[in-house]
């Protein structure tokens, strides 16, 4: 930055922290990834819809190691995590390709969370975790952290796969921790899926090559109150807690079967028929749940959307009439990485190599076909929307902000100039996007940020 730019960020960050000093509201809170109701929407008005990596930057904090889970954000406390390794490590290539496994290391890594003012991006503390040689490979665009924190604002609960299970305070001390033991995921590509959180329970799906499962456990204790098995490989979809009406359920999705589950582990419905490799997360709008999975080399990369009260086994299959509970279906509608948006009256899907498609939320039909972001442009991050405006980041850093409706329209680009594959948080009026080594919060300057 410049001397001018320094200025305008320390007069943003005083004014940012004044707004902080107020009493707290909901748009102070990203609390998990994708952000409350695993949406990735936000009404708050002033968001930011243009920046750089100089231009509305309110900050910009530097975060040692590799890490792709989101930033979370209570009140004036934004949490990441990171792993640091004391040896040489090979920076991520972008785009689709095969391979890309990593053997085992031999370096010692330090598994931490960093707990960051909101207002000043200052470090307030961080937590070392957990230190050792990994015990388990890793794809290169994979992370030791991949997996998103949760937090409920008393507690932050951050996930390694293959280490544990760590609850912190909010002033970083450990309050609890449950070790789990390292087991082979598929292809040795890592773990990544998020726990959740729901009422006094932390859940946790382990999807592996070994034996995958669903965990509950006290959020007050660590202690486990259930574990059920899954007939599942390796899988990396956070689960979603599916509440309606009729009650609330834990949906998993798999790559040979989307489970839902009652609160007590017991099996409600199921549907095969997914892609071969499973990332989506689920999520519910308008009384209708959305699974998907995507990998490019199948033929099959269904969309389902399910009624609440479902039962039994809902497959869609030929011959078979399509069960009464699923409201539609889109048979290579999904996405492989990014998980879906529904914001308006509309259902986005966007594709990791840079298309993007929209369809009726509540029916399923199509609004418009596969539309081009860009040419060669490449997506792990899961899109936002706020402003009537859709966000898409790409692994090159750079932004594309699209008209949401029925129209597809490319309104700009905003670019960071950095590898990422962090889907950002959105809170304070600012968006939370990490790079590979940074954190940015963006903000409208000369907006009231709050």
């Amino acid at each position: 930055m410049n001397g001018m730019q320094r200025v305008l960020a320390a007069l943003t960050a005083a004014v940012i922290g004044a707004a902080l000093a107020a009493p707290a509201a909901a748009e102070d809170r990203w609390p998990r990834f994708r952000g409350p109701g695993a949406l990735g929407v936000s009404e708050e008005a002033g968001l930011p819809e243009t920046w750089s990596d100089t231009e509305n930057v309110a900050w910009v904090t530097e975060v040692a190691g590799l890490g792709w889970s989101s930033p979370i954000v209570w009140d004036d406390l934004v949490v990441v995590t990171s792993v640091v390794s004391n040896g040489e490590v090979e920076a991520p290539q972008g785009g689709l390709y095969l391979g890309g496994e990593r053997g085992v290391p031999t370096d010692e890594h330090r598994w931490l969370v960093y707990g960051i003012d909101a207002a000043t991006g200052a470090v307030r503390w961080e937590r070392e975790v957990h230190r050792g040689v990994p015990a388990v490979s890793r794809h290169l665009k994979n992370t030791y952290a991949s997996e998103t924190p949760v937090t409920d604002g008393e507690h932050i609960y951050a996930y390694f796969g293959n280490v544990g299970l760590f609850c912190l305070d909010m002033e970083g001390r450990v309050v609890w921790s449950r070790p789990f033991e390292p087991v082979a995921t598929r292809a040795g590509w890592g773990t990544a899926s998020s726990p959740v959180l729901h009422g006094n329970r932390v859940y946790v799906v382990n999807d592996n090559e070994e034996q995958s499962y669903l965990l509950a456990l006290s959020k007050e204790t660590g202690a486990e109150l259930w574990r059920v098995n899954r007939d599942e490989g390796t899988n990396w979809s956070t689960p979603y807690v599916w509440e309606h009406e009729q009650g609330a359920e834990i949906v998993t999705t798999g790559t040979d079967r989307v489970r839902a589950y009652d609160l007590e582990g017991e099996l409600l419905w199921e549907i095969g028929g997914m892609s071969s490799i499973v990332a989506p997360t689920p999520f519910s709008r308008f009384g209708l749940l959305y699974v998907s999975s995507g990998y490019i080399g199948d033929q099959r990369r269904p969309v389902f959307a399910v009624r609440p009260g479902a039962r039994g086994d809902l497959s869609v299959a030929d011959g078979r009439p399509v069960h009464e509970s699923l409201a539609w279906h889109l048979p290579r509608g999904g996405s492989y990485n990014t998980s879906p948006l529904v914001y308006g009256d509309h259902y986005y899907t966007l594709f990791d190599r840079g298309y993007f498609t929209c369809h009726d939320a509540r029916t399923g039909e199509e609004v418009y076909g596969r539309q081009r972001i860009r040419v060669g442009a490449a997506f792990s991050a899961s899109p936002w929307a706020y402003n009537g405006k859709i966000f898409a980041l790409s692994e090159d850093g750079d932004t594309y902000v699209m008209k949401a409706g029925p129209q597809f329209e490319l309104l700009g680009t905003n670019s960071l100039n950095e590898f990422t594959m962090a889907t950002p948080a959105i809170a304070h009026g600012s968006l939370f996007i990490r790079t590979a080594s940074k954190l940015y919060r963006i903000t409208e300057q000369g907006g009231d940020a709050q």
